[in-house]
């Protein structure tokens, strides 16, 4: 693995090596410096614990509240019954019970015990087992139980989005927005219609599918709660003329979000986002051979796309992999393992918060949702109106345009879900491909700390690994963007160079 710093990680260090003149006195100055920040921090720690012990407490109770109020919210509105994972699952051994069983095989629901099996491999089971915090700091050490006891009601509702009896909903749920940029997709039917793909391609290459091909062709991923304007507004323009000229590049908005289709029939795995982003873009614009750069949770999917056409890509590029290698102890639980690493219900810092509220309460993060996505065209107005048209408002449109149910269940099933797959797509990667890897994060991270990406680097040991000073989960890109546009153009030049 190489590691590579930033110009100002460089010259930080050679100036702090530079200053460390002083005598005794301003040695012990400095200890106890360090002594008063330990103090300040622990002090700090224990305060957020207990913060966060009250406060995600009440909000296990304000899910269950809220369950009950959506529940007849949506039968007064649309007349029917959503069905939820709040019946929490159990932990026991009835003999007849429905039971969902935990690797080294795919997942298996039995509705009954003389029913047939169904699969869900692809089904986190960190969508109906999150424990209240109460009865999460009271469990037991120690790797989790075989099996887990699932609610028939769960299972009923699983094996509804999977064998999908009825036409799809083409119509928005009424707490999900139902403007032009969120909903266009419903004018054709979903077996027809593809992914919201921004194509900017050379000046001589037809962009339309079946046109001729540039030279290269780069497939961008966002991560969560994002769309494709996270690229578009920020490195596409920032790229140089020839990089412009010789490569064909494509983002694309992941299904469930920005202004691709949004069903509510869907359960969002990881099969159905690859299948999407491949009957989109590769099929439909003939990508032979590929570069792929992606974000946060879009670097599973690029993992996944890498492992499935090994031939065909020729760099891979991961910003802010959520790779959390997950303990010999955690085997048993590795969906859980993550939920609980990315969503650690905290109330500081602010993102960890978010996360926490956005994984932890499915009723909660609904009305997040409510309150933010269905009126984003509020909030931008307002935002515009704030800043008298002074600052870009597309990361409103970014995190912003999606459905409550194709961001829950992306969450659980592309981050947690992917937990035990992860180490084999690595592997692949690292012994079976030869395509040029790179690997960026911000060293200020707060939801993804710089551990993931150091992880992939130990487990791909021919991964370069750039660590970005002073940068987080967005400004690793927004901010810099001339200085990533670069970093992107040298990693496809040395590709083609191998």
């Amino acid at each position: 693995m190489h590691i590579a710093t930033c110009v100002w990680q460089e010259k930080a260090a050679a100036a702090a090596m530079g200053g460390g003149g002083g005598g005794v006195g301003a040695g012990t100055k400095k200890k106890r410096k360090v002594e008063w920040a330990t103090v300040a921090a622990a002090a700090g720690g224990a305060l957020n614990c207990a913060v966060s012990f009250v406060v995600f407490s009440a909000l296990d109770v304000l899910d269950v509240v809220l369950c009950l109020v959506y529940k007849l919210v949506d039968y007064a509105v649309e007349a029917e019954w959503k069905a939820c994972y709040c019946a929490a699952a159990a932990r026991g051994d009835g003999a007849g019970g429905p039971r969902v069983l935990a690797p080294p095989g795919p997942k298996v629901v039995r509705l009954s015990a003389s029913s047939a099996k169904m699969q869900l491999e692809d089904v986190s089971d960190t969508l109906y087992v999150r424990p209240s915090l109460l009865a999460g700091a009271t469990r037991k050490a120690g790797p989790a139980p075989p099996a887990l006891t699932v609610s028939p009601a769960i299972a009923e509702m699983i094996r509804g989005k999977i064998d999908r009896p009825r036409p799809p909903r083409q119509a928005p749920c009424w707490s999900d927005c139902d403007c032009k940029v969120c909903h266009a997709w419903s004018a054709a039917p979903l077996a027809a219609s593809h992914l919201y793909v921004h194509v900017q391609a050379p000046p001589a290459s037809a962009s339309a599918p079946g046109g001729a091909s540039a030279t290269e062709d780069v497939v961008f991923i966002h991560g969560f709660i994002s769309s494709s304007v996270f690229w578009t507004e920020t490195v596409f323009p920032a790229f140089s003329a020839a990089a412009r000229g010789r490569y064909r590049m494509f983002a694309v908005d992941l299904l469930g979000f920005g202004r691709s289709p949004k069903p509510a029939e869907l359960l969002y795995t990881l099969r159905e986002h690859v299948e999407m982003i491949e009957r989109s873009v590769l099929q439909r614009y003939r990508l032979g051979s590929f570069h792929v750069v992606a974000h946060s949770l879009g670097s599973v999917l690029a993992l996944a796309l890498a492992v499935k056409y090994p031939a065909a890509v020729k760099s891979l590029t991961l910003l802010a992999p959520p790779y959390f290698p997950v303990p010999e102890s955690e085997a048993g639980a590795a969906t859980q393992y993550v939920m609980r690493r990315v969503a650690p219900r905290r109330v500081w810092p602010p993102i960890a918060f978010g996360a926490s509220m956005a994984c932890w309460y499915e009723h909660v993060s609904r009305t997040i949702c409510l309150t933010i996505c269905r009126h984003h065209r509020v909030w931008d107005r307002l935002f515009r109106i704030l800043t008298r048209n002074r600052v870009r408002t597309f990361l409103i449109e970014a995190f912003m345009c999606h459905t409550h149910n194709a961001a829950w269940h992306t969450l659980h099933n592309i981050i947690c879900g992917s937990a035990a797959r992860m180490d084999a797509y690595l592997d692949v990667l690292s012994s079976q491909l030869s395509c040029k890897v790179a690997v960026f994060h911000g060293r200020d991270d707060e939801l993804l700390p710089v551990e993931c990406a150091l992880a992939v680097g130990a487990r791909v040991p021919r991964a370069r690994v750039t660590v970005y000073d002073r940068k987080d989960h967005i400004t690793i890109i927004v901010g810099q963007e001339e200085l990533f546009a670069a970093e992107l153009e040298a990693v496809w030049r040395s590709a083609a160079a191998d």
